[in-house]
């Protein structure tokens, strides 16, 4: 009877924070305007700050003894999966500007810049075997300590998407459980050679991104996609793939985490954690099913590595409906899995309507089929938000709030960071470069995103940090130069020259009160 007790009450707290979503505050009202929002309106102790990636921004793609990634092969080999044939062999070429680029963020009054490791700068081959480019230890060397004699935090991602092709060719990348010990010796070069000055680590970006993205839809690096889609990606098993990759990134994460734990946390005093990306999911309407498909929503995407992290296995709904496609764990992986992490990084831009969708296809299984549920981005005719250039990102900040009291009462209130938050605009060229830089629904963006994130924190929600998403324009992956998702403008036409937009002067000003 106790254990019938318990199950009601969790399916009443799971309703009540959904239905929560459906009240009648207006989509994008945030809680409250104050008069004087700024920073002094969060704890002394927040990190406010940027982020960028390695792919997306250093450039030098074969500079200095770097290794090609799996990014590099695809957008060399696959230039018409890219929408305007671009790559990121220059980018923003902050390898060789990266002073430039600290300049700018200590004039912002940024607390810390989150970036990513290249994992094959740092080992060209992707393995120990292969040796160390001491190039690449040098230039994030030199990166690390440009940030802190400037007052700014380095937040260190050792992976974000762009795995060595060497282990691609070689085992199969994040397919094979040979990556497992290739990522836990990497990690170690870096825990070793950067963690006196890097407090803040995280070690995966966006597990769901990437297990979708390159191996069901075949749109990101490696491009592996649906046997049924021949021609348009290489050969894969939608149906397998991605939850293979993503119980081999949670082994990895894992083992990294355990190495920094016992080795060297305690003499370093940094934290380590990972960055996930959930949308928020509202129930289309009031319909238990639909609010079972919005849970189930939120599971597939958020829980599918949440619960792993905090429970030690997969959501139930997810092992019912995957059933053997979805991999298991041993004891000692779950036991190493369950609880490996100081932090939660939480990428957060958008939300969605979930209906039930029973008959979704079952001749092509995936992530995107298995939940039954059908994501949509207006009720009656009317939008969840305003919508940004890209199709998928309707404008709904009040999710970040309800998202992270979620977080909150299911997972018992972990450490959070919003690790990344933004929206994108069309980059049209044609446009004078003053109009280019007004960016005013960004600022609108920005700021009642940090005002519903404030109100959660008013909740008991454990936030520390919130990192806008980017600092630069630069390469956006799939959609190659063609959005804009910078607070400062990269002017790719004449020379790279950055400028400000407004939305960088607006959080200039926000960040100095």
């Amino acid at each position: 009877m106790a254990f019938l007790i318990a199950g009601s009450l969790l399916l009443l707290g799971r309703l009540f924070l959904l239905l929560a979503s459906l009240s009648r505050a207006p989509p994008d009202q945030a809680p409250e305007s104050p008069d004087h929002f700024n920073r002094t309106s969060f704890p002394p102790s927040f990190l406010f700050g940027a982020g960028s990636s390695a792919y997306q921004n250093e450039g030098a793609a074969a500079t200095d003894g770097k290794g090609p990634s799996v990014w590099d092969a695809f957008t060399h080999m696959h230039p018409e999966k890219i929408t305007d044939r671009s790559n990121g062999d220059v980018a923003d070429d902050s390898y060789h500007r990266y002073k430039e680029d600290v300049s700018i963020m200590k004039k912002m009054g940024l607390d810390a810049y989150r970036f990513s490791f290249s994992w094959s700068r740092i080992l060209p081959y992707g393995n120990v075997r292969g040796g160390v480019n001491k190039e690449g230890i040098k230039y994030y060397n030199h990166l690390i300590d440009e940030l802190i004699s400037n007052g700014v935090e380095p937040l260190v991602t050792l992976f974000h998407w762009d795995a060595p092709q060497s282990l691609e060719d070689e085992y199969g990348g994040f397919l094979s459980s040979n990556i497992v010990k290739d990522f836990r010796d990497y990690a170690n070069i870096c825990f070793r050679e950067f963690g006196d000055r890097v407090k803040h680590w995280i070690t995966i970006n966006e597990p769901y991104t990437f297990c979708l993205g390159g191996y069901e839809e075949g749109d990101l690096a490696p491009g592996r996609c649906s046997s049924w889609e021949p021609g348009n990606c290489s050969a894969g098993n939608s149906a397998t793939e991605p939850y293979i990759v993503g119980h081999n990134l949670l082994l990895a994460h894992a083992a990294a985490v355990r190495l920094y734990k016992d080795k060297y946390q305690a003499s370093q005093r940094g934290i380590i954690g990972i960055s996930m990306l959930s949308k928020w999911f509202i129930p289309l309407n009031q319909s238990k099913a639909n609010i079972d498909a919005a849970q189930r929503a939120i599971d597939f995407m958020f829980g599918w590595f949440m619960d792993p992290l905090y429970r030690g296995d997969y959501p139930t709904t997810m092992r019912s409906l995957v059933g053997q496609r979805l991999p298991k764990f041993t004891k000692e992986q779950s036991r190493m899995v369950n609880g490996s992490f100081d932090f939660i990084g939480l990428n957060y831009y958008t939300a969605n309507y979930a209906a039930d969708n029973p008959h979704s296809d079952e001749l092509h299984k995936s992530p995107s089929t298995d939940s039954h549920v059908t994501l949509i981005g207006e009720r009656n005719g009317i939008a969840i938000g305003p919508q940004a250039a890209s199709p998928w990102l309707y404008i709904y900040p009040r999710g970040i709030r309800d998202f992270l009291l979620y977080i909150k009462n299911r997972y018992n209130n972990p450490v959070i960071y919003i690790t990344e938050n933004g929206m994108d605009e069309f980059n049209n060229e044609t446009l004078p470069l003053q109009e280019a830089l007004q960016d005013d629904m960004r600022i609108d963006y920005m700021r009642k995103h940090l005002s519903f994130i404030r109100s959660a924190i008013r909740a008991g929600v454990d936030v520390r940090g919130y990192f806008a998403w980017s600092f630069l324009d630069n390469f956006e992956w799939a959609d190659g130069y063609t959005l804009r998702f910078g607070l400062n403008y990269v002017d790719f036409k004449d020379g790279l020259k950055r400028y400000p937009k407004s939305s960088a002067i607006w959080f200039q000003k926000f960040l100095h009160n």
